[in-house]
């Protein structure tokens, strides 16, 4: 595995997220789901502990984590939703900022003059991806404070796509 960037600790705790969320619509229990949630929650912050503390940060570990992020949240919140457990618009909050950025992402790889810029996470970003993880446990834990939850993702998530939307902004102009 030496010299496989791929292979890196961080990036393989990243990855760990992939077969989570694969299993998660299999998962019969509430605890097993739970379970799930805060080991995605966990090893989210693990990863980036890990790389920078193992000075193992790469550009592909950057793209790494949101993806594996991304797929862990919306295979969740799309399972949820179709066992009724989301209503359709708070699956749609849920998946939002999720959906919102693939666009911004995929044009910083297919417009030329984007490609040179990285698509580093922000803590905007980070914050609402605590609070999509929280509010899938709540969802299980406390049904009741789901709006409020909802509520909370909707707005962090307006503030994350400005902030990435105002990041790519300036480093365009410059």
């Amino acid at each position: 595995m030496a010299g496989n960037p791929l292979a890196t600790l961080p990036n393989l705790v990243s990855l760990s997220r992939i077969p989570m969320a694969a299993v998660f619509p299999f998962m019969e229990s509430t605890e097993a789901r739970l379970v799930l949630i805060a080991a995605a929650a966990g090893t989210d912050f693990l990863d980036g502990y890990l790389a920078r503390s193992r000075q193992e940060t790469s550009r592909l570990g950057a793209l790494i984590d949101p993806i594996a992020d991304r797929c862990f949240v919306l295979i969740a919140v799309w399972t949820l939703w179709l066992e009724s457990t989301l209503s359709l618009t708070a699956m749609l909050v849920l998946a939002a900022r999720d959906i919102a950025v693939i666009p911004g992402f995929l044009g910083t790889r297919l417009i030329p003059r984007l490609r040179r810029f990285a698509f580093p996470a922000r803590p905007a970003g980070k914050v609402v991806t605590t609070l999509q993880l929280a509010t899938l446990a709540v969802a299980y834990l406390a049904p009741g404070l789901i709006a409020t939850c909802i509520a909370l993702v909707a707005v962090a998530s307006a503030v994350a796509i400005a902030d990435y939307a105002a990041m790519l902004w300036k480093k365009n102009a410059a």
